[in-house]
C-alpha cells in the first residue's frame, strides 16, 4: 500500500440510452422482469480517486445538486468494495465532475457507481475478478451491471443478466431534456405495475422465449436504424401522459429530418433522435436550436460508444 498513498486515478463514467426496454412483469423479489438493449454514449461523468491515509471515503463534487453523503450511490459503492476486502484501514478521496444529468433516465448514478467499483479495485490493489465486481454491482443496482463494461448489451432479469454484441457504427444522436424536471425511476415503474403489469402471472410467461425474440430482433445488424425501427420503451406510456415537456420533445423529434428513430431512454424524462453518425446529429442540432430553445429544453450531441467504464 505504501507505494500507493500518493497515487491518484481519473475514470470516465459513460451515461447510457435505452434502445428497448420491455416490462414482462413483476417478480416475488419485488423487482420487474425486464428485456432490455442498453447502449453508452459518450457523455461521461469524471472521477478522479485519491487514496487517503485515514480510512475515511469522502466525496465532493461540482454539482450543487447532489447529496454527497451515505446515500450517493458513489459512497455506498465504496463501501461496498471495502467491506468486502475486508481491510478497514483503506480510505478514498473522491471528487465527481458531473455532465451527466441527475434523474434523467441515463444510469448517471449507476455509472459512477460501477467507476467506483472498478477504481477502488485497481487504486487498493484488490485484485477482484469481473465475477465479484459484477456480484457487488448488481447489489448497488439494477443498471450498475451494465456500466462496468457497457457498450451495447442486452440485459435480462431485472438487468443483471448480461450479453454484449458488438455495435461498429458510429451513430449520432441528439439528446434532449427539460432543465427544471427529473424522474424518480421507482415512481414510473409503480405507475406502470398499478396499470399495466399488476394482475400479470410470471410463471405463465416463457421469459426463454422473451429474451430469444429480442436477440432476434436485429439489433446486432449494424444497419437496424437504417430500416427505421420503432424503438420500444415501455415506461414511455406512464411518462409522456405525466409530464407535458416529454410529450413535447418526443413531438420535436419525430418531425426532425434525417432521424432514423427517436424514443425516451429508461423512466425519462431524456429523450432522443438518431442518425448516421455524429456531424449529422450536430447539423440537425443547429438547424434546430431555437425550437429547443423555446422549449426549454437542455440538448447534448453524442455518439454511440463501444466501452463503459475507462480509466484514463
Amino acid at each position: 500500500m505504501s507505494d500507493l498513498k500518493n497515487k491518484k486515478i481519473i475514470i470516465n463514467a459513460p451515461a447510457k440510452i435505452n434502445l428497448h426496454l420491455e416490462i414482462i412483469g413483476k417478480r416475488e423479489d419485488g423487482f420487474h422482469e425486464l428485456a432490455m438493449v442498453m447502449q453508452s454514449i459518450n457523455l461521461s461523468d469524471q472521477l478522479e480517486i485519491k487514496i487517503n491515509n485515514d480510512g475515511k471515503l469522502n466525496l465532493k463534487t461540482d454539482s450543487a445538486n447532489l447529496d454527497n453523503g451515505d446515500e450517493n450511490l458513489i459512497i455506498k459503492a465504496a463501501k461496498l468494495i471495502k467491506d468486502y476486502s475486508g481491510k478497514k484501514e483503506l480510505g478514498a478521496n473522491i471528487f465527481l465532475r458531473k455532465n451527466i444529468p441527475i434523474g434523467a433516465g441515463l444510469a448517471g448514478g449507476s455509472s459512477d457507481a460501477a467507476a467506483t467499483l472498478i477504481g477502488l479495485n485497481k487504486l487498493w490493489n484488490l485484485n477482484l475478478n469481473s465475477k465479484i465486481l459484477h456480484q457487488l454491482a448488481s447489489r448497488l443496482g439494477s443498471d450498475v451491471p451494465f456500466c462496468i463494461k457497457g457498450g451495447s448489451q442486452f440485459c435480462f432479469g431485472r438487468g443483471e443478466i448480461l450479453k454484449k454484441y458488438n455495435f461498429t457504427n458510429p451513430y449520432g444522436l441528439l439528446l434532449i431534456k427539460d432543465s427544471n424536471i427529473s424522474i424518480s425511476t421507482a415512481y414510473v415503474y409503480k405507475k406502470y405495475y398499478e396499470k399495466y403489469s399488476r394482475f400479470i402471472d410470471l410463471s405463465n410467461i416463457n421469459i426463454e422465449k422473451k429474451r430469444d425474440t429480442l436477440k432476434n430482433l436485429g439489433f446486432i445488424n449494424n444497419d437496424i436504424f437504417q430500416r427505421k425501427i420503432k424503438i420500444r420503451n415501455d415506461l414511455q406510456k406512464i411518462v409522456k401522459y405525466e409530464f407535458k415537456s416529454v410529450n413535447d420533445g418526443l413531438n420535436i423529434l419525430s418531425n426532425l429530418e434525417n432521424s432514423l428513430c427517436f424514443s425516451m431512454s429508461g423512466s425519462g424524462p431524456s429523450c432522443y433522435a438518431i442518425f448516421e453518425d455524429f456531424n449529422m446529429a450536430n447539423k440537425i442540432y443547429k438547424k434546430n436550436i431555437e425550437i429547443f430553445k423555446k422549449f426549454d429544453f437542455d440538448v447534448w450531441v453524442c455518439q454511440f460508444q463501444s466501452k463503459g467504464i475507462e480509466i484514463i
